[in-house]
C-alpha cells in the first residue's frame, strides 16, 4: 500500500495497483496521514474468491477535523455517484484538507459490476441492507461494514444516487425528518450546498434498511440525492455531485476556499419540497406504457392530467389518464415507459419552510 503525500501534487494519474486488499478490517489504517485506497475483501458464499470493494481513506495534513463519508454505487445501475466519488478518491489532496475523509465510490460492488439495482450475488438491494448482519450474505456483511466501521467514525454522510432506470427526478439532494431539530436544521443547510433546484424532503415510511436511515439514527449529518436516470451518467448529475461535496468539505472545516455554484449566476434559492405521507407517493393502477403530460421539476394543479397510461393487451383501448391528486411539485415521473402495476409511478410534494 502506498501513502500517498506532496509528491502527488504533480501526479496526473494514480498507478491502479497502489491499493491494498484487506481481509482483516482491523488492517485499515483510519489515522495516518496521507491517501491510502484499499479494496476490502468480502468472501463469496458459494465459492472460492472475493468481492473486492473499494475503499480510499484520506486523512489531511492541515491538521485534525470532521470526518465525512461519501458514497457512490450502491446501486448498481446509478453511476453519476459512481463517477463523481472515484473522481474525488483521485483529485483531493491530503495537503489541501484537514481532517478525513472516507470514501466508498462503487458500494455495492457486485451490482456495478453488473449494471443492476441489486446484487446478482444475493438479490439484495444494498439500500434495504442496513445495519447489516456479519454472517449474512454478501450485501449485508458489507453493510454491516459501513455501519461499524464508516458510519461510526463519521460526522457527516453523503449518499449519491439518480433515478437508474425507472425513475427520473429533476436535481435534487434530500434528507428524512428527524426528531432532533438541529440536526434537522443543520441537514436543510447542508442539502443546500449542492446547488440543485430542489430539495426534497422523503418518506421514511416508503422503506426500509436505508443506508441513510441508518446515518440518520446514529445523529450524523445526512444527505442524499438524486441526480441522472436513464441508466446513464448525466454531466449535470456528476457536476452537482462533485461541487457539492466539494462545498461540504467546506462548509465543515476540510478544504478553504469560497463556495462554488453549479446553476448560472442569478439562479433562485433551492425549494424545500416536502412528500412524507404514502399518498404522496402515487402508484400505478394496471401495468402500461407511460405517455408523461408533464415535466419533473413542474408545478400542477390538483386534478391536472400529468401522463397517461396505456394498456396495449386490448384492441383500441383507451389510455387511463392520470392527473394530480393534489396541486403541488412534481418530483418523480416515469423513466421507463413500462409500468408495473404497483410501482411508484409519480410523486407531489409540498413547498415547506426550513
Amino acid at each position: 500500500m502506498t501513502y500517498y503525500g506532496a509528491a502527488d501534487r504533480c501526479r496526473s494519474s494514480e498507478n491502479p495497483m497502489n491499493s491494498r486488499t484487506i481481509h482483516t478490517f482491523a488492517d485499515i489504517d483510519f489515522s495516518h496521514p496521507g491517501k491510502a485506497h484499499y479494496e476490502v475483501a468480502f468472501h463469496h458464499d458459494g465459492t472460492w474468491g472475493n468481492v473486492l470493494v473499494p475503499l480510499t481513506v484520506i486523512n489531511g495534513r492541515r491538521g485534525p477535523g470532521k470526518t465525512v463519508a461519501i458514497f457512490g454505487g450502491t446501486h448498481g445501475n446509478e453511476y453519476e455517484g459512481q463517477v463523481s466519488v472515484w473522481k474525488l478518491a483521485l483529485e483531493l489532496n491530503p495537503l489541501d484538507l484537514a481532517g478525513r475523509v472516507i470514501l466508498m465510490p462503487r458500494l455495492c460492488t457486485p451490482a456495478c459490476d453488473a449494471g443492476t439495482r441489486e446484487s446478482p450475488l444475493d438479490g439484495v438491494n444494498m439500500n434495504r441492507a442496513f445495519p447489516g448482519d456479519p454472517q449474512g450474505s454478501t450485501t449485508y456483511r458489507i453493510a454491516h461494514f459501513v455501519t461499524t466501521h464508516v458510519l461510526n467514525r463519521a460526522d457527516v454522510v453523503l449518499d449519491i444516487h439518480s433515478g437508474g432506470r425507472i425513475l427520473r427526478f429533476p436535481m435534487v439532494s434530500s434528507f428524512h425528518e428527524v426528531p432532533d431539530t438541529a440536526q434537522q436544521a443543520e441537514m436543510a443547510e447542508t442539502a443546500r450546498l449542492f446547488d440543485t433546484p430542489f430539495i426534497m424532503v422523503y418518506a421514511k415510511a416508503m422503506a426500509r434498511g436505508l443506508l441513510t436511515d441508518e446515518a440518520e439514527a446514529k445523529g450524523k449529518i445526512t444527505i442524499g440525492t438524486e441526480f441522472g436516470y436513464g441508466e446513464a451518467t448525466i454531466r449535470e448529475g456528476v457536476r452537482h455531485a462533485e461541487v457539492g461535496s466539494r462545498n461540504v468539505l467546506r462548509r465543515y472545516g476540510l478544504l478553504e476556499g469560497e463556495q462554488e455554484r453549479v446553476r448560472p449566476e442569478g439562479s433562485p434559492p433551492a425549494r424545500i419540497v416536502r412528500a412524507v405521507r404514502l399518498e404522496d407517493y402515487v402508484p400505478a393502477p394496471i401495468t402500461g406504457i407511460y405517455e408523461p403530460a408533464a415535466e419533473p421539476g413542474q408545478w400542477v394543479e390538483g386534478g391536472e392530467l400529468i401522463g397517461r397510461l396505456y394498456d396495449f393487451d386490448y384492441a383500441a383501448a383507451r389510455p387511463l389518464e392520470v392527473r394530480a391528486p393534489r396541486s403541488g411539485w412534481l418530483l418523480v415521473v416515469p423513466f421507463a415507459a413500462q409500468v408495473e402495476k404497483g410501482r411508484t409511478m409519480v410523486v407531489i410534494a409540498e413547498e415547506v419552510e426550513y
